[in-house]
C-alpha cells in the first residue's frame, strides 16, 4: 500500500490482505539499512489472523521514497503522519533495533495512539562505535560485512533452519547491499547516526503505559541483553524474553519463536 506522506510516497506491506483500518492494527518498524521484507513471516501471519498490518519501509529504504530522516525523532514524526494517513487511531507498534526507538519514541509522543509496544534487538543507549560509523561513511561493504557477522549467532547455518535452502547471513547482507545500490545517500551512515544521537530512551520509557514486550537474542552482540537494563528498569512491568541460540536478526535466525512470542502478546 502506498500513501502519500510530506510529498512522497510511503510504502506499507500489508501482508498479503487489503489493510483495513476497522481491524486491531499492527505496525512493524524496521531497523538500520533494513525494510518491510525482514517482518514477512510475522507479517503475513497477522494479517491473516484477524489483524490489519502497516510494516512501513523508513523514506530512504526499500519502496519509500524521500531522503532518509536524520533522527529518531524525525522518524517518529513521520510514523505518526503514517498512522494519520492510513486513517489509525491506536495500534501496537513493534520494531527490531533502531525501530524500537521509533516505537518507544512513538509511545512516549503519543501514548493513546499505542495500545502495546515490543521491542525487538533493542538497547539503550544504542551506541555506534567509531569504526562501524566510519566504515558506513566511508566503505559501506565492510559496514554491511561486519553487522552480518555481528547479528548472528554463528555464520554456519544452523542444520534445524526452518527454511532449507535459505541462507539467513547471506540474505541479510543482500537485503542491505539492496538498499545501498538503490540509494544516492549514505544510509547506513545516516541511520546508525540517528542510533548514536538518540538521546530520550530513558525518558521515553519512564512515560510507557502500555503493556510492553522486550523480545532479545541471547547471543547478540549489537544489542547485547544487558544493554537493555536503563530501559527494562524504567518499565518494570514489561515482558522480558531472552531466545537462545540468536543474535541480533531475531527474525532471521529464529522466526517461528519471534512470530510466538509477538503474537502470543500482540494477541492475547
Amino acid at each position: 500500500m502506498l500513501l502519500k506522506i510530506d510529498g512522497h510516497d510511503a510504502y506499507c506491506y500489508t501482508g498479503g490482505k487489503p489493510f483495513d483500518a476497522a481491524l486491531p492494527t499492527v505496525v512493524f518498524i524496521h531497523g538500520a539499512q533494513n525494510d518491510h521484507s525482514v517482518w514477512i513471516l510475522q507479517t503475513r501471519y497477522f494479517a491473516h489472523h484477524g489483524f490489519s498490518v502497516l510494516a512501513v519501509d523508513l523514506p530512504g529504504h526499500g519502496r519509500s521514497q524521500g531522503p532518509a530522516l536524520t533522527s529518531v525523532e524525525a522518524m517518529t514524526g513521520w510514523l505518526l503522519r503514517v498512522l494519520d494517513a492510513a486513517g489509525v487511531q491506536s495500534a501496537s507498534l513493534i520494531g527490531h533495533s533502531m525501530g524500537s526507538l521509533i516505537a518507544l519514541e512513538t509511545q512516549a509522543r503519543a501514548p493513546a495512539r499505542v495500545a502495546k509496544l515490543a521491542l525487538v534487538g533493542t538497547a539503550y543507549p544504542m551506541k555506534v562505535s567509531d569504526t562501524l560509523l566510519n566504515a558506513a561513511l566511508n566503505d559501506e561493504q565492510s559496514a554491511i560485512d561486519m553487522v552480518n557477522i555481528w547479528s548472528h549467532s554463528s555464520i554456519t547455518q544452523k542444520p534445524s533452519f526452518p527454511g532449507p535452502g535459505f541462507y539467513v547471513t547471506g540474505g541479510a547482507q543482500r537485503l542491505m547491499q539492496h538498499i545501498s545500490r538503490h540509494s544516492d545517500e549514505k544510509v547506513f551512515y545516516i541511520d546508525f547516526s540517528a542510533c548514536n544521537a538518540y538521546a530520550n530512551g530513558e525518558a521515553a520509557a519512564q512515560q510507557v503505559t502500555c503493556p510492553t514486550l522486550f523480545l532479545l537474542g541471547k547471543r547478540d552482540m549489537m544489542t547485547p541483553p544487558k544493554a537493555t537494563a536503563t530501559l527494562t528498569k524504567a518499565i518494570p512491568a514489561a515482558k522480558i524474553v531472552q531466545l537462545e541460540n540468536c543474535g541480533h536478526d531475531l527474525m532471521g535466525e529464529q522466526p517461528d519463536a519471534v512470530l510466538d512470542n509477538l503474537f502470543g502478546f500482540v494477541g492475547r
